[in-house]
């Protein structure tokens, strides 16, 4: 186990996925003097007795409201208690740990003016594995993810609940274990635990490692299908895609020519009398690569707002002028872009299920191919993968009904202070939802396709023939009916968790990326 270092310009989403499955982190030593900076601005408004909002005012509607000295530590903490108000099921402990480390990050850019004893206290909880418990539904995408964040801050001042042992319990009991204390909050603390994009960030993170290896497995089920029906390659042809030369769909049909170009079976049919495929099969470069397109913009997005302070107000020192024009209320917080971006992704994969599922109605439809009629041993007495794609059709439904943006939607709260709202975080959760179900109908059209190759006389290309291996580690062929529910859902599991796409590429070379 090694060690990220947070610096808020250099994180990566794939440290942050190692993040959350346990890696240590600690704050780049050139980040402490920024963090400091910031600190230093925030102690002189209050020797200066200025009013400054998140400082010492009220907070959302209550921005007149001045708060006496005396109470800036309990205006703190009060605001922790008060919006640490959220329900339904909790994060993951590695989404709550990708969200910890994500504000950690933010909070070391040196634009919240937070104590270091605070972000260390993060860094600690993260180290110790003392994760709070947090309850997903609260965010509206906008002020950040204050009810869920405000969870995550309970448990940093020694309250709420945080996991231990795969159960709930009270922080102060696994603080006291661990020989820690609280940590206690000051002026513009709580604020800038609570005033950001992290819970969305932690759920995009998820996605982007998920579809990291599901978006090119992709590419390379259709391949295993092609195999099946016996397609032909012509349409990949790279005079095609250089006359209409959008880079996603490019570099599809160059992913299926790499992996078709040498396959037993696709040279067994070279002049057979097929004029054309059907779409599901001839268009998978303008469909998959408009998907790997958006997924592009989805990981682009992402990479800057892990980097961003998202907080309010922020603070920027101004070393030859203290005390001018340093402090700014603005909405970095507002999640809009990561909401049309996860909404625009939902969308996507939604179309890439869709593709996914006609190609399995053309693999079982024996009016349609050369096939045993869905696949049966024994066709009639038994159904063979007849229900699979059912089951695929029906979490493509799932899906569909994830295509309406969450984005489209928002509610005027705090008195009307806040009227316009993303609902990122929503849209986030759905799309990593999105993403289980994208897997399991890829999952369908894998273990059929596999199943369609037992009935072709020549080998499947290199790169197809290490896939079905893999499945077949997982379900065998067919000799007679069976339930193949685990089987389904643990290739689903294995086409996001990397490992397969990995194993593929070692054995056969690697996919052009």
């Amino acid at each position: 186990m090694g060690s990220i270092k947070l610096d808020g310009n250099t994180l990566s989403p794939t440290e942050i996925v190692l993040v959350s499955r346990g890696e240590k982190v600690e704050v780049a030593s050139d980040a402490w003097p920024k963090v400091k900076a910031a600190r230093d601005v925030v102690e002189g408004i209050l020797r200066r007795g200025e009013t400054v909002y998140g400082i010492n005012t009220g907070f959302g509607a209550l921005v007149s409201e001045n708060i006496s000295p005396a109470d800036l530590a309990e205006l703190q903490v009060n605001l922790i208690r008060s919006h640490a108000c959220a329900i339904g099921e909790p994060m993951s402990i590695q989404d709550t740990r990708a969200m910890m480390c994500v504000r950690a990050n933010s909070l070391v850019k040196g634009c919240s003016g937070i104590q270091r004893t605070v972000i260390e206290q993060i860094i600690s909880y993260l180290n110790n594995d003392i994760i709070p418990v947090v309850p997903r539904i609260g965010s509206l995408g906008a002020s950040g993810d204050l009810a869920p964040l405000s969870h995550m801050a309970l448990a940093l001042i020694g309250e709420g609940e945080v996991w231990s042992d795969g159960a709930a319990i009270p922080t102060a009991d696994l603080l006291k274990r661990n020989g820690l204390i609280p940590v206690d909050l000051a002026a513009k603390d709580g604020l800038s635990l609570i005033n950001g994009t992290s819970q969305m960030c932690s759920f995009l993170v998820n996605v982007e490692n998920q579809l990291s290896s599901l978006i090119p497995l992709a590419d390379l089920i259709a391949c295993v299908s092609m195999e099946a029906r016996k397609c032909s390659i012509k349409p990949m042809d790279s005079r095609v895609h250089q006359a209409r030369p959008h880079h996603g769909q490019s570099l599809v049909a160059e992913r299926i020519t790499k992996v078709m170009s040498e396959s037993p079976i696709l040279k067994s049919h070279a002049d057979c009398d097929r004029v054309q495929d059907a779409y599901s099969f001839r268009c998978i470069p303008q469909v998959h690569g408009a998907v790997l397109e958006r997924f592009r913009n989805l990981s682009s997005t992402l990479a800057i707002e892990v980097n961003s302070a998202t907080d309010n107000p922020l603070i920027f020192p101004n070393l030859s002028k203290p005390g001018h024009d340093e402090v700014i209320s603005q909405g970095n917080f507002h999640g809009e872009i990561l909401a049309l971006a996860a909404d625009g992704m939902s969308h996507a994969l939604f179309e890439l299920g869709h593709i996914s599922e006609r190609r399995i109605d053309q693999m079982v439809d024996p009016s349609r191919n050369d096939l045993p009629p869905f696949l049966a041993v024994n066709s009639g007495l038994e159904s063979g993968m007849m229900i699979v794609h059912y089951v695929a059709a029906a979490a493509l439904a799932e899906m569909h009904g994830r295509t309406m943006p969450r984005s489209a939607f928002s509610t005027p709260t705090s008195g009307g202070q806040e009227d316009h709202v993303s609902m990122g975080a929503t849209a986030c959760w759905n799309l990593l939802q999105t993403c289980k179900h994208l897997s399991q109908v890829l999952s369908c059209e894998l273990i059929i396709a596999c199943e369609a190759l037992e009935y072709r006389d020549y080998e499947p290309a290199e790169h197809v023939k290490s896939l079905y291996n893999l499945v077949r580690s997982v379900c065998g062929p067919l000799t007679e009916d069976r339930s193949t529910s685990k089987e389904i859902e643990i290739v689903a599991e294995k086409l996001t968790e990397g490992g397969w796409l990995a194993r593929i590429e070692a054995e056969c070379g690697r996919l052009p990326r």
